[in-house]
């Protein structure tokens, strides 16, 4: 059974008790099921039923189980809830939630509100959340969390092991810790088990690994997942302006990003803006909004292929023929220049391709696109000869070398151009590009068969 199948039984067996007021039946089903698993359940209730029955359920959880739940819910759900809560239970909801999560949820809130919520809060916890809760959306620090082990310079090993045990609790790993100055700066690094073999007696300054990969709090996420993913990192310590360690990003919120930002990738590569919670959960307004405007400009970019339609007119008249092949040609271009592009937006979003590179990538695109060009060519060719005769399948052959040629390079080169402007390169979408593709293809395959062709009487 797939684990989808699985959550629609759980989900069925949930309401079938709620509805039935089956309390023990509940109790018996909730505390089985993981934090994720439940959060996806009640998401799917939210959009089939009510908000009504997953506050009622999850009132049925304690309040450090639910906290969790919360964590994996979309914002809008969460938004939804908090708002439902008292301040008494929101605060105490806060309170259990882990660093990051709650400063997610505390941005959710409105102002009144928030400040309401600080006042109640002890000072060192409210200074925690308000300094979380300030940082730039899609930085380090809006993404890492506070919950994490630091061990003072200058421990012993069996005092570090105590200060462990003090702080595990609250941490949000233990595997990675973090040694730390008088001045609180990022001085190295030690696994657990490296704590755990040594010597009681040896110091941790002598252990610990002095070269530490971190990042600034203002580094885009997106970079930190690709840090994360490179080294195989449980965690990356985010450091501030004077190098004072200010939290960690763990591995599963760094895929989280990574996750975050593929997606938001390939809504791009599709001309498609960002959808805020998702497509299940997106409206039909919202649906038609972040898709209309390209589509809109798209249609204005493809006059400039009618206008080289209308500007040919002559020869189209002349060698009717010559539009049986429009279609196969143009559509071969923006094919190759949306493979070309979708490669090199690729290439750049994991690093393997850099600005610097595109030199190098460009003369291997047309030595590939040339002979991609060809192959298609000669597979064109023999239809072309059969349909309107040697001259024509001539200019159709040579056209599809050209446009194969200059789609692939439109594709390879449009994302260079966008990243030198500051742009993601993932603008250049493959309607983007299918459409200055289109736009050459028919000025290259009808200047060519006037060039080849002639004109009766000329």
């Amino acid at each position: 059974m797939s684990l989808n199948e699985t959550l629609i039984e759980q989900k069925d067996a949930l309401l079938e008790a709620h509805q039935a007021d089956d309390r023990e039946r509940l109790d018996e089903l909730l505390p089985e099921l993981r934090a994720a698993d439940i959060a996806e359940i009640l998401e799917q209730i939210a959009e089939e039923q009510d908000n009504q029955t997953v506050f009622a359920l999850l009132d049925r959880l304690p309040l450090d189980r639910r906290a969790h739940i919360i964590g994996y819910l979309p914002e809008d759900l969460q938004e939804d809830l908090a708002r439902e809560m008292s301040d008494e239970v929101l605060l105490t909801v806060l309170e259990e939630m882990s660093a990051d999560e709650r400063a997610d949820l505390f941005n959710l809130l409105d102002e009144d509100r928030r400040e309401g919520l600080l006042r109640r809060m002890a000072r060192q916890e409210r200074e925690d959340l308000k300094r979380l809760a300030s940082y730039e959306e899609g930085t380090a620090g809006s993404i890492m969390t506070s919950d994490y082990v630091a061990i003072p310079s200058g421990m012993t090993v069996s005092q570090a092991m105590m200060r462990v045990r003090q702080t595990a609790p609250d941490a949000e790993t233990v595997y990675q810790l973090y040694i730390i100055d008088q001045d609180g700066k990022l001085a190295g690094t030690l696994s657990l088990r490296q704590l755990m073999v040594a010597r009681p007696g040896a110091q941790v300054d002598d252990l610990m690994i002095k070269d530490v990969i971190s990042v600034p709090v203002d580094e885009e996420q997106e970079e930190v997942a690709r840090l994360v993913a490179r080294y195989d990192m449980l965690a990356v310590p985010v450091i501030d302006h004077e190098e004072r360690l200010v939290g960690i990003i763990t591995h599963d919120d760094a895929m989280d990003v990574a996750e975050e930002e593929a997606t938001e990738d390939m809504h791009k590569g599709m001309s498609i803006g960002k959808l805020e919670g998702g497509l299940r959960s997106a409206s039909l307004f919202d649906l038609y909004r972040k898709r209309i405007v390209w589509l809109v400009l798209l249609v204005f970019a493809n006059i400039f292929s009618g206008a080289g339609i209308a500007y040919f007119e002559e020869t189209i008249e002349a060698y009717i023929a010559l539009v049986f092949f429009l279609p196969l040609l143009v559509d071969s271009g923006g094919n190759a220049g949306s493979q070309a592009a979708t490669l090199m937006v690729r290439g750049m979003a994991t690093g393997d391709v850099r600005s610097r590179d595109w030199a190098k990538l460009l003369g291997r695109e047309v030595f590939v696109a040339a002979g991609l060009g060809l192959t298609m060519a000669l597979a064109v060719s023999v239809v072309g000869i059969f349909r309107a005769g040697t001259e024509i399948a001539m200019v159709v052959a040579m056209s599809m070398v050209l446009i194969v040629i200059v789609g692939s390079l439109i594709g390879m080169i449009l994302p260079f151009i966008l990243n030198r402007l500051g742009w993601d390169p993932a603008t250049a979408s493959a309607p983007l590009v299918t459409s200055i593709a289109d736009a050459s293809g028919v000025l290259i395959y009808f200047a060519l068969a006037t060039a080849v062709l002639g004109l009766p009487g000329g």
